[in-house]
């Protein structure tokens, strides 16, 4: 009875897991619904594809940047206070896209969200790694995976059926309630364990970050529609890889680098990376491609759009604590190149069939 006692999780770090278990889950939901939304603003704003890409494409480039800062902002500032920046820089994102009377204001909203969810995000995990005892920490850590997994799930269906009865503004104004609560919880609950340390932060590796993600996204955005030897493809992509360089020299010299490069040397680690990449960059790839074929070729609503991928979406979510079990009864290697296999074939199903389908 008293291991049971000594092992339960308080009830504040249960709230402050789900406060921001809330913020992570409407960071993530926001931007897949918004997938979406683009054709709908294409036609309002007046926009080609290649514009109206940046309100996911701004939204993660600014999660990307700030998300490699978190262990730096961990140390530095307490949770509480890294919490409330992130809730009110979301809620200021939130209503700012409310009530955005043009695309670059809209754009600005979405920068700002996603500088809120690049410091949430990491935050419940945080709190589960410090706060949750070791006999726990693998459900909490179970809990939070599953709930980073769901919102993507439901986002695509939440943006159609917004999108189709209330308006596109309104996938930021039905997140709102949600925030609050988050903010009252968080507030109330989320408390501080370790102390916090003086560390320097390494502003020019944080440039070189900026630099890096900045060329190389808008040299593959442009390159959709401008040829890639133009200044605005071929010149972005050179600053950004010129910015990745800087960046390796500059992590392998000092002591504390923002992030520790030497571990990709493991040509087995490196192999990993990489191959993470090209699943993520192909799933969600898809994401953006999917919904808009939907709506533009085959003429079909948002709500349909988003309701085509929904099983797909949900089938993930839900294999995302069961592939766990997997991984431990056969190691990672069968799991990985089942999962990688299935991709290919969903690909190569697209690739001969997409023009064929038509969704009713």
């Amino acid at each position: 009875m008293s291991n049971n006692q000594h092992s339960a999780i308080p009830l504040k770090v249960v709230l402050s897991i789900i406060a921001t278990g809330i913020m992570s889950f409407c960071g993530v939901i926001v931007e897949t619904a918004m997938n979406i939304t683009f054709p709908t603003l294409m036609e309002e704003f007046q926009v080609p594809t290649s514009t109206v890409q940046w309100l996911t494409t701004g939204y993660l480039l600014m999660v990307a940047i700030i998300v490699p800062l978190s262990a730096t902002l961990k140390k530095r500032f307490n949770l509480k206070t890294l919490f409330l920046f992130a809730n009110l820089s979301f809620l200021f994102g939130l209503l700012i896209d409310s009530f955005a009377p043009n695309f670059g204001i809209l754009l600005l909203g979405r920068v700002i969200q996603g500088l809120g969810t690049g410091v949430a995000l990491p935050l419940m995990f945080n709190i589960i790694l410090e706060q949750v005892s070791v006999e726990k920490r693998g459900t909490m850590m179970g809990v939070g995976t599953l709930i980073t997994a769901v919102a993507p799930a439901l986002g695509p269906t939440f943006g159609g059926i917004a999108v189709s009865s209330l308006g596109w503004r309104y996938i930021f104004v039905l997140l709102l309630p949600f925030i609050l609560c988050s903010l009252a919880i968080g507030l109330k609950c989320i408390q501080q364990v370790q102390p916090t340390q003086r560390v320097s932060v390494d502003c020019l590796s944080i440039g070189f970050v900026v630099i890096t993600f900045v060329g190389l996204i808008v040299g593959f955005s442009e390159f959709g529609t401008k040829d890639f030897l133009s200044l605005a493809v071929a010149g972005a992509l050179f600053i950004g890889i010129i910015g990745l360089l800087l960046f390796i020299r500059r992590s392998m010299k000092i002591e504390q680098p923002l992030i520790d490069i030497k571990v990709l040397k493991s040509g087995t680690f490196g192999g990993h990376v990489f191959a993470f990449f090209v699943l993520q960059l192909s799933t969600l790839g898809m994401s953006f491609i999917l919904p808009n074929y939907i709506q533009l070729v085959n003429g079909s609503s948002a709500t349909v759009a988003g309701l085509v991928i929904l099983p797909a979406a949900l089938l993930g979510a839900i294999m995302s604590p069961i592939s766990g079990k997997i991984l431990d009864s056969f190691g990672a290697r069968k799991p990985i190149l089942t999962g990688a296999c299935l991709i290919l074939l969903s690909l190569i199903i697209f690739t001969f069939n997409i023009s064929a389908m038509k969704i009713i």
